[in-house]
């Protein structure tokens, strides 16, 4: 029995060794590959990546763009964010643990600490007022912000965005939901990265669908980065966290005053246009809603009509 139990043991830490060092070897190449193309600006000790292209056109607000739940800044440089850099000032972040930016171990995940550090960003980048652009997560970010700091904020123009908790949890983001920090390291460090792999294509066909995905997104827009431990345990801990926010934020919408204009697809596979989009418009007397063809990677697979949305909505 001891023997059975030694070698049970003996086994068990082989498997967890090899995914350690398979995952080690796929995150380093990754890092090697896509490395960091933009600047860093250090908020509330969180180190932010982030990247900036054009400039500022006479009256025109600068925009800032707030990435999803395990995106990077990336997903609006794929092409969003240098059309608009045409004309204006555009600067696209990763959020605090994600892409590049690196969250203080023991700082919070909620929509509070987020909002405080884009604040922070505009402060440390001299961003004026800016319109402020969130996709998906992204979204309910902007929204914190524009609630907490309504005088840093011209308008919101929100694609896809999260704005209420949702009713489900999409199947592409269920190994997500884990709220031990220990665990969510492990498996991490372990199980998450050769998962993703070996479910990549029924992953990204909820989240394109029914759009395809571009062939160049796992490079061109920061696609692989989410093999690394650090964007699984950024997404896991930010997607635990939103039930701490995200309803008391839901009761405070109707005080919203500033413009917000919100883009949705009516096939999105991740969020319920109709829950989300509508949600808002129902509770904000702000909101003016777009609905067109399409999935939840609109900045990816409609890039033009989300540089249109997204200029028309700028405020001067």
């Amino acid at each position: 029995m001891n023997y059975l139990f030694s070698a049970i043991l003996i086994i068990l830490s082989l498997v967890i060794g090899g995914l350690f060092l398979f995952t080690l070897f796929i995150a380093k190449r990754v890092s090697m590959g896509l490395p960091p193309e933009g600047r860093f600006v250090t908020v509330m000790g969180n180190r932010i990546h982030y990247l900036e292209q054009g400039r500022t056109q006479g009256t025109a607000p600068v925009i800032v763009m707030i990435h999803g739940l395990g995106g990077v800044a990336q997903n609006f440089s794929y092409s969003v964010l240098g059309e608009l850099a045409k004309t204006h000032r555009v600067v696209a972040i990763d959020r605090p643990g994600s892409g590049y930016s690196v969250r203080p171990s023991r700082s919070s995940a909620s929509l509070v600490v987020q909002a405080d550090v884009v604040a922070g960003v505009i402060d440390a980048l001299d961003l004026g007022k800016p319109l402020i652009v969130g996709h998906s997560l992204g979204g309910a970010v902007a929204l914190a912000t524009a609630l907490r700091y309504p005088d840093k904020v011209a308008g919101l123009a929100l694609v896809a965005p999260l704005t209420h908790m949702p009713s489900e949890t999409s199947k592409a983001f269920a190994a997500l939901g884990i709220t031990r920090p220990w665990l969510r390291r492990l498996v991490a460090w372990t199980l998450a990265t050769p998962g993703s792999i070996l479910q990549r294509e029924k992953v990204m066909d909820i989240v394109f669908g029914p759009e395809s995905v571009p062939k160049d997104f796992p490079v061109r827009g920061g696609g692989l980065l989410g093999l690394r431990p650090s964007q699984f345990i950024a997404a896991s801990s930010d997607m635990t966290a939103l039930p701490e926010i995200l309803p008391m934020m839901q009761t405070q919408y109707a005080g919203l005053t500033l413009p917000i204009a919100v883009l949705y697809g009516r096939q999105d596979r991740i969020l319920n246009y109709r829950e989300q989009g509508e949600g808002l418009a129902n509770a904000a007397p702000t909101v003016e809603l777009e609905l067109i063809d399409g999935g939840h990677m609109l900045p990816i697979t409609q890039p033009d009509v989300t540089a249109d949305f997204i200029r028309r909505h700028t405020v001067s």
